[in-house]
């Protein structure tokens, strides 16, 4: 009898969890679904980890006709997402005692370097990560192609970038010129990110790639993301937004922007994993917040890392020629989030941005029940307010805000900025006289000055519009 009743309770347990992971490709579907729609790419890849558990979905065709699905063993070029590994290297060095934040970038390089300073304020490893060294965008400098960009744009990088070697780089670090202090300002370069790699071949005898092959590759049974494919290999092609086929991005440098990096599927969810390792110390140092901000934060070489109404967000997007992909995490709700889409559009990121917050929306979407959200009238005032989950560390919230048509979308307008009544709750009185009868205002909740909250997905009141904003009607 005992033997029967935990075979029932076996059979009730495997029925669960088939149902539960059925719901999660059913939305995984849905969401794919939009996602094609509004990308227009011929491929789209999704993968989520969700409290440990990996599913992936691939829809479409990799090239228009030819019937060639993409799986998660397909290699696709994860462009900038390559910067999310050089970060775990610096990370490591400085838990490692080989190199310190506060250290100028110098000191790790062979030669002469007076120009890497401005008005005597060298740049620090800490402005490296951050990306704000004050460096140029690229080198060799691109700068009068990006004027003008075309479906010719990417061809003509790589004609510029052609025989473009490592000691041509390092001859032309000597006489870039920084146009500001370092430190002071966000300044997006991939040249910061190939003088990351010199450093790094520097800080430890080894070259770039057998450091990614020991130190990340390895542990995480990563076999399939490369600097460069075997002869019987080859990545996804990727289109432009007008289906023009793109090509592969050639470099001579290091890559450890991005210039060349192959993976798969399988390979991003290995890595997202490990991004979602609360013990994993280089992990954790890579997403730290070293300045302390009170807004949000870039970690080492992240795209940003802030609070949300989910909780932490960190994400990365790599812009290849033609592919685009989106590695998001949530590691208070333990959800990784990868999208890889093979087409380019000034749209695309966007696109999978929006995507990877709608997806998560449903995932942890407890009731379809629609209500008003965010606010109420009450009398001669209306009451805005915000609750941030109880499952969610509030400690890390120091403002909410709120920004809309009303205030012309302006998250530091002192009167719109909401006061604290309990640990997790916020509201804020704003009198009804500002607000005209019958006309619909669109708004959005504030966190932290950068966590521009969507309406949920039981908010009845959504503005209808796609930038899915919250709606507010007297």
């Amino acid at each position: 009898m005992k033997n029967l009743l935990l075979f029932v309770f076996a059979l009730m347990y495997v029925k669960h969890y088939a149902q539960n992971d059925q719901a999660v490709y059913s939305i995984i579907d849905a969401n794919a679904q939009k996602l094609v729609q509004k990308s227009g790419a011929y491929s789209v890849s999704v993968g989520i980890l969700k409290d440990g558990k990996v599913y992936t979905r691939h829809f479409g065709e990799i090239d228009k006709g030819k019937g060639n699905k993409a799986n998660d063993n397909t290699y696709f070029p994860i462009a900038s997402v390559t910067k999310l590994l050089t970060g775990q290297l610096f990370a490591q060095a400085v838990l490692e005692g080989k190199i310190k934040l506060d250290d100028d970038v110098r000191k790790y390089l062979k030669g002469s370097y007076p120009n890497l300073e401005y008005e005597g304020v060298p740049i620090k490893i800490r402005d490296l990560i951050s990306f704000k060294t004050a460096l140029p965008r690229t080198l060799p400098n691109d700068d009068e192609l990006r004027k003008n960009m075309t479906d010719e744009t990417p061809f003509l990088y790589d004609k510029l970038g052609e025989g473009y070697t490592k000691e041509d780089f390092k001859k032309d670090l000597a006489n870039v010129k920084l146009d500001m202090k370092p430190g002071t300002k966000y300044k997006y370069s991939n040249l910061s990110l190939e003088l990351a790699g010199l450093m790094l071949e520097n800080i430890y005898g080894k070259s770039y790639e057998t450091l990614l092959k020991e130190n990340i590759f390895s542990k995480n049974g990563m076999n399939h993301t490369k600097l460069e494919l075997g002869k019987d290999e080859a990545q996804a092609n990727g289109y432009h937004e007008n289906y023009r086929l793109m090509p592969v991005s050639k470099s001579l440098l290091w890559g450890s922007g991005g210039s060349k990096t192959e993976s798969t599927m399988g390979d991003m969810m290995k890595f997202l994993k490990e991004e979602l390792d609360s013990k994993n110390k280089i992990v954790q140092e890579s997403q730290r917040n070293i300045d302390n901000s009170k807004r949000g934060w870039y970690g080492y070489f992240w795209d940003q890392y802030f609070i949300t109404d989910n909780g932490k967000r960190g994400f990365k997007h790599g812009g290849s020629y033609g592919t685009n992909t989106l590695f998001t995490i949530f590691p208070e709700l333990n959800i990784g989030v990868c999208i890889i889409v093979n087409i380019n559009g000034p749209e695309t990121y966007n696109t999978l941005y929006d995507g990877t917050t709608r997806l998560v929306e449903d995932l942890i979407s407890t009731s379809d029940k629609k209500q008003v959200y965010g606010y109420a009238v009450k009398g001669d005032k209306i009451v805005f307010t915000y609750t941030h989950p109880a499952n969610l560390n509030a400690d890390l919230l120091h403002t909410v805000a709120v920004a809309g048509s009303f205030n012309d979308w302006n998250a530091e307008n002192q009167e719109y900025q909401m006061i604290k009544k309990d640990k997790n709750h916020y509201e804020l009185e704003v009198p009804v006289s500002r607000f005209e009868k019958g006309k619909t205002y669109s708004f959005r909740f504030v966190l932290n000055k950068d966590g521009w909250m969507e309406a949920p997905k039981n908010a009845s009141n959504n503005d209808g519009t796609k930038h899915n904003n919250l709606a507010l009607v007297l």
